[in-house]
């Protein structure tokens, strides 16, 4: 390869004279260079532009994780369908990889919002910018059509102005549709409505090669299932159809905080079981003195105009600690974006912009207590610099789509280890370590991992643990929708290793 080559155009900015793809000379051809008999694989007709200016590829370089680098040295900013559909076939012929890249965020704080190179590519690869396909099509009753670079946030809003929401929503709104329903998307809703994905009717795609399809579970629903919760490796999402419901205007919300595992465990499959709450989460904290753990159960009953919740009802039978509840009426919207002032925080102290060794996995219930002691044993203060860790239970019977795979038991918990280090933090190669220490525990207790997260030395042979009696159809679409293996190759699915 060429890289003196390669790397002078990167840094050149040399977009508007980029008109092809040199086998030769690995690198993206300059017309000049044509001129002078430089053989290039012409880029195909475009509505929107492809680009190779540094200022373009710096936004490309890095995730959210900050923890694994991209190497793009083409950002394509499609201007139709057809734009995509053409580049991925421009990529097959060439032997290039193509990824989609949500850019997810508030503010000129825009980026992947994966955390360990989940949608990076190689050197002379090319990053598909999905903030150049945002738009909201149309919102129905019961429906919303939207381009895959619409964020949640913006969807909820639109919603909200016909008095509609989508019924499961992430806990952090500025997450691309898209990306978010190619690993599954969660949230406190998930008891009710399964995951993200689990409320899509339909999806327009470009498959690996290059075909423009529309799927649902009634149409190529192979290509359908392994789209939604299967990293981006079959085809990439264009639009979705997205299920609706009418919105509440208020939420009650209540923190009730524990001391003792086993309490905590017991009162959260109790509200669960009895339906109590529309919204259901939970994590574990730091006691206020650092002596140890100690856990908040956070419910919301929703409602409108004067139907306003019963309290006591709804706390009934609980062993909470009731001098420490907090109890809190706020506006519907104001509770799912409730994560915003907290993203503030978060960016003034520096968190936001350190690397983000996170864990994230779906635990099977029998198992959950004997996992949790371990962690707690492990796990430091320290270890979550400004970060969280999230952890409650669901029915598993509500994630319905095939790859997001669940543990073999009928409630599960989510165990999510978002971690924001300290600034300065010298131990993030210990904190991975710890992330494939726990992943291997997890597994052999039954647990499944949630694609979001850095476990590193993931192989195609752990892959194929993980997806289980999935497996062989998985690999079936992906021969059939993406034979040669073009897309999305951060996730490591099938060849090398994405740790």
């Amino acid at each position: 390869m060429n890289t003196t080559l390669s790397r002078r155009k990167v840094l050149g900015g040399i977009t508007a004279a980029v008109v092809g793809w040199s086998a030769a000379s690995q690198s993206w051809a300059t017309a000049a260079e044509v001129s002078g008999g430089a053989s290039v694989a012409p880029v195909p007709t475009l509505d929107g532009t492809l680009t190779t200016s540094a200022a373009d590829l710096d936004r490309f370089r890095q995730d959210f994780g900050r923890l694994k680098g991209s190497a793009p040295w083409a950002v394509l900013r499609p201007g139709s369908d057809r734009d995509i559909a053409r580049m991925v076939c421009y990529a097959r012929t060439n032997g290039l990889k193509i990824a989609v890249n949500g850019q997810g965020g508030t503010g000129t704080d825009q980026e992947s919002h994966s955390v360990y190179g989940q949608a990076s590519v190689p050197a002379g690869g090319i990053s598909i910018d999905a903030r150049a396909r945002s738009r909201i099509i149309r919102i129905h009753s019961t429906s919303a059509v939207v381009e895959a670079g619409v964020t949640w946030g913006q969807l909820t809003d639109a919603a909200l102005r016909s008095g509609l929401t989508p019924p499961a929503l992430p806990d952090y709104m500025h997450l691309s549709i898209g990306g978010t329903l190619s690993i599954g998307g969660i949230g406190g809703t998930v008891q009710k409505y399964g995951l993200l994905c689990d409320t899509v009717q339909s999806l327009d795609v470009v498959t690996g090669n290059g075909d423009l399809l529309t799927v649902s579970p009634s149409s190529c629903a192979d290509l359908f299932d392994s789209v939604l919760s299967g990293g981006g490796q079959t085809a990439i999402i264009l639009r979705a159809k997205v299920r609706l419901v009418p919105a509440p205007e208020r939420s009650v919300v209540f923190s009730l905080f524990y001391d003792d595992l086993a309490t905590y465990l017991a009162d959260s499959e109790k509200v669960m079981a009895e339906n109590r709450f529309h919204i259901q989460a939970g994590e574990t904290l730091r006691r206020p003195d650092d002596s140890g753990w100690r856990y908040k159960m956070e419910v919301a009953a929703n409602y409108s105009g004067g139907a306003v919740p019963d309290r006591a009802r709804l706390l009934s039978g609980l062993r909470d600690s009731r001098a420490e509840a907090v109890i809190e009426d706020i506006g519907y919207r104001d509770y799912m974006f409730r994560l915003d002032g907290y993203e503030a925080y978060l960016k003034e102290s520096g968190h936001w912009y350190q690397p983000k060794p996170w864990l994230s996995l779906f635990l099977p219930a029998s198992k959950t207590r004997a996992f949790m002691e371990i962690v707690e044993r492990e796990l430091t203060a320290a270890d979550l610099g400004g970060g969280f860790l999230l952890f409650y239970p669901y029915y598993t019977r509500k994630v319905t789509r095939p790859l997001a795979v669940q543990p073999a038991e009928p409630v599960g918990y989510l165990f999510d280890l978002l971690r924001f280090p300290n600034p300065g933090e010298t131990g993030i190669r210990a904190m991975l370590d710890q992330n494939r220490r726990l992943y291997d525990k997890a597994v052999a207790m039954g647990g499944k991992r949630y694609l979001v997260g850095a476990v590193p030395g993931m192989t195609t042979a752990d892959w194929k643990a993980h997806f289980g009696a999935r497996w062989d159809g998985f690999c079936r679409a992906k021969r059939r929708y993406d034979p040669s293996n073009v897309l999305t190759p951060g996730q490591g699915f099938f060849g090398g290793e994405a740790g």
